[in-house]
């Protein structure tokens, strides 16, 4: 009989919380596997409104704690993925029907400072009518707020975990969902089944971690056969994408009758992304949609601002997410905590730590604080290291992302600019990874529309487990939002028969 691999930290969950806390992990000397049921970042982690933020509107709720540490944390990550986090300077128009001008004035002084801010511009205020940022903004609204946050690709950001841990020594197992784990005379028994060759592999780890977002509790009870006193209120959040209708590179921040906000920004050039509803959801996280009645309430809230009206037609794109907060007992879906709590079960003596909650921006340090809640059981963990650490790719000279194209331009003299923002937007120093000898665009083989070459498609199975046509179309990149539909079947079928001759 084959021996069971014996290793420290079992991770289930393949969404930011899980590939940060196997990064973390694997850093400091830990042997580490992670398994997702489905691709890396396939379910919330992927569907967010792409922002390292505060949170300005937690502190209508006094959670001040959150919000500084968020803040805190937003430094940080720019400092360790400038390629994938850059700043974002956000326009919010007041009305007087909403929250007063000196309410908003005076959350924005505490978002100034509460943090520590110290690469990112404060606030400043806006005369609408004179200012460019308010042309295409309705008359009506003369007085407005401009303060900074930050863009992240969120579903990079996790896979950007995810190779980190692997070079640690992780195992990363995607589509691998755990179908059981037990425990058997102290110890834990994990098994894990390929969706896709139906492999089964079995490990002992001295502690499980459930990091599964909205799927905590179905791991607390259905595979690790446990219980937990906590739970997480599964609640959804919508966006759209259509045309940028706006000539400047700001966001804008817009309060609807209801009380909440909605983000509309700038994405991928020459688009926006508007979101995000707050619907409190009963269903099964894997058959999230956004509903017709979502997809009016934001068009409705950007026509209520802006001169150019939206349409049904003008939608592009619309995706959903559920987003797994912790359930504090709040009846206003807005109102539920965005922070997150541990629960750590030592039932016969083999831990398992479950994750309730969390936003995208505090994930490091989730995974720092999580293993400081288990960090008794492995003596020998090395420190921890992650707040200074660079991304993969983020190794960037002195930070300065807007230089770093030029320098491509240099290397490669024959890459188109486009080409050449897109691969230093996406994957930073490692660029050469996908280059490699080339040339000319010929060298890197066909092209499948807009940006899209073969050689990146490559790269992507070969060092960031892509397995499908989508995982490269929409999670690693978002080639979708700018190939045709007939471009995505040529490389669909393409990646299909490309992928099955690899394997």
């Amino acid at each position: 009989m084959t021996d069971i691999p014996k290793i420290d930290l079992f991770v289930i969950g393949g969404g930011i919380n899980g590939a940060g806390i196997a990064r973390d992990a694997a850093g400091r000397g830990l042997s580490v596997v992670l398994c997702e049921k489905d691709d890396l970042a396939e379910g919330t982690s992927s569907r967010s409104g792409k922002l390292v933020h505060g949170g300005l509107r937690y502190l209508e709720y006094y959670e001040f704690r959150l919000v500084r540490e968020a803040l805190i944390e937003r430094e940080v990550l720019m400092n360790a993925a400038p390629h994938i986090i850059w700043p974002m300077r956000f326009v919010l128009p007041h009305s007087p029907a909403d929250r007063p001008l000196w309410f908003i004035r005076l959350g924005l002084f505490l978002y100034d400072h509460l943090g520590g801010r110290k690469k990112l511009p404060g606030t400043r205020r806006l005369d609408l009518h004179r200012d460019p940022e308010g042309a295409p903004i309705l008359d009506k609204y003369r007085r407005g707020l401009e303060y900074s946050d930050c863009w992240v690709d969120d579903a990079r950001l996790v896979v950007l975990n995810a190779i980190d841990a692997a070079e640690h020594g992780a195992v990363v197992l995607t589509r691998s969902p755990c179908t059981s784990a037990r425990r058997e005379g102290g110890v834990w028994r994990v098994t894990t089944t390929s969706s896709l060759t139906g492999e089964t592999r079995v490990y002992e780890p001295k502690v499980v971690v459930n990091a599964a977002g909205p799927w905590v509790s179905d791991v607390v009870t259905r595979v690790a056969g446990s219980n937990s006193k906590r739970n997480v209120r599964l609640v959804k959040g919508s966006h759209i994408i259509v045309p940028k209708f706006w000539d400047t590179a700001n966001a804008y921040l817009v309060q609807n009758h209801d009380k909440r906000v909605i983000f509309i920004n700038p994405y991928e050039g020459d688009k926006a992304l508007i979101g995000t509803t707050d619907i409190s959801y009963d269903g099964r996280p894997e058959d999230v949609t956004a509903e017709d009645s979502e997809i009016d309430y934001l068009i409705a809230a950007v026509n209520r601002y802006f001169k150019e009206k939206l349409r049904r037609e003008d939608v592009l794109e619309s995706f959903s997410g559920v987003r797994p907060l912790f359930d504090d007992g709040q009846g206003n879906p807005s109102a539920v905590t965005r922070d997150y709590v541990f629960d750590l079960d030592e039932t016969g003596g083999a831990p398992l730590l479950n994750i309730f909650g969390g936003k995208i921006t505090t994930y490091r340090e989730l995974a720092e604080r999580g293993l400081h809640r288990i960090a008794r059981f492995f003596p020998q963990m090395g420190p921890a290291w992650t707040e200074r650490a660079k991304m993969p790719g983020g190794d960037i000279e002195n930070e300065d992302f807007e230089a770093f194209p030029d320098k491509l331009k240099t290397d490669y003299p024959w890459m188109p600019r486009s080409l050449r923002q897109h691969y230093a937007r996406l994957y930073g120093t490692r660029v050469t990874r996908i280059v490699g000898q080339a040339r000319s665009l010929a060298d890197l083989g066909r092209h499948f529309g807009g940006d899209l070459y073969e050689a990146e498609a490559r790269y992507l199975v070969a060092e960031e487990w892509a397995l499908t046509a989508e995982d490269v179309l929409w999670r690693r990149t978002k080639h979708r939002l700018q190939l045709s539909t007939d471009e995505q079947a040529a490389f669909a079928e393409w990646f299909d028969h490309a992928v099955a001759k690899a394997a």
